[in-house]
């Protein structure tokens, strides 16, 4: 069968990733390709649909062209604006301001200082991490150590990125973080992630921190939440999106927003009994 559909990874991920094995057996109307492969003639397929893409934020400029010109020539999934948007976290903002309750972020640009009515002061318990990253590359937590985490700033900054400054709610270490995946719009599973910051990290691909993830049932709370910020996506100008994962943490207050994954998120298809077939099928879908 001639593929319809690429499902777009990257050439510096040697083997499929685990929704991508869970899935392709379900998708045969599917091949995986390359976003930074020359050679691919994306007109070639009717959809092409963003996946284990994990190296774009260490090539964003070269990404979003991609993503804007292989949109000229065959569907792309999530569109082009969306994952724009959706690549620098300062979306943040963006879902604050339409009264989505989310981790309290300060935002520090190169050039600039920490403010001083930043939500967290350098020397309290906090992360520091850039706008544009995935998989926890370049976030550090300090606890009492302005010092560090000025220099984490800095770091940042030399780099060309923005700083991000959040609180650390120590909630997560007990309580895990909440991630709610949606398919084709619709709720379909959800996974416990354990905190990754407040432990050693390891990276056995390179391009992602590993992480201890289990399936789990969400609060009524964190599935209110999520359904809400789903269904505000055409409001806020992403009325396409295909897939969503909301990325949420325990506060006393009830759940805020960690992250917003409409680029590459992982699916945890292993996690949600049914949700490899049910991924195929929104997939699918896109042919008809």
């Amino acid at each position: 069968m001639t593929a319809r559909i690429a499902i777009v990874t990257t050439r510096e991920l040697p083997v499929p990733d685990a929704d991508e094995e869970l899935l392709l057996p379900h998708l045969p109307e599917a091949a995986l390709v390359c976003w930074d492969d020359p050679a691919v003639d994306w007109a070639a397929f009717e959809v092409a649909i963003l996946r284990s893409t994990w190296n774009y934020h260490d090539h964003l400029d070269a990404f979003l062209e991609w993503c804007h010109r292989t949109s000229q020539v065959t569907r792309l999934l999530n569109p082009a604006a969306t994952v724009e948007w959706n690549t620098d976290k300062r979306y943040l903002a963006d879902l604050a301001a339409a009264g989505i309750p989310v981790v309290p972020t300060t935002f520090v640009a190169p050039g600039q200082e920490v403010p001083h009515d930043a939500v967290v002061a350098l020397d309290g318990h906090l992360v520091v991490k850039p706008s544009v990253g995935a998989g926890s590359n370049g976030a550090r937590l300090f606890d009492g150590d302005a010092a560090g985490a000025r220099d984490h700033v800095a770091a940042l900054h030399a780099s060309g990125k923005v700083a991000m400054l959040q609180p650390y709610l120590a909630d997560v270490d007990t309580a895990g973080e909440t991630a709610l995946i949606y398919l084709g719009g619709r709720f379909s599973h959800a996974a416990r992630k354990a905190a990754i910051l407040s432990r050693d990290m390891s990276w056995e691909t390179g391009l992602y921190a590993d992480e201890k993830v289990a399936g789990t049932q969400p609060t009524a709370a964190e599935r209110e939440l999520a359904d809400r910020i789903v269904a505000s996506l055409p409001d806020l100008g992403h009325p396409d999106a295909l897939y969503v994962r909301v990325d949420l943490l325990p506060t006393a207050g009830g759940p805020v927003v960690l992250e917003l994954e409409l680029t590459e998120p992982s699916l945890f298809l292993a996690l949600g009994e049914g949700a490899a077939e049910r991924a195929a099928e929104a997939f699918r879908a896109l042919l008809a």
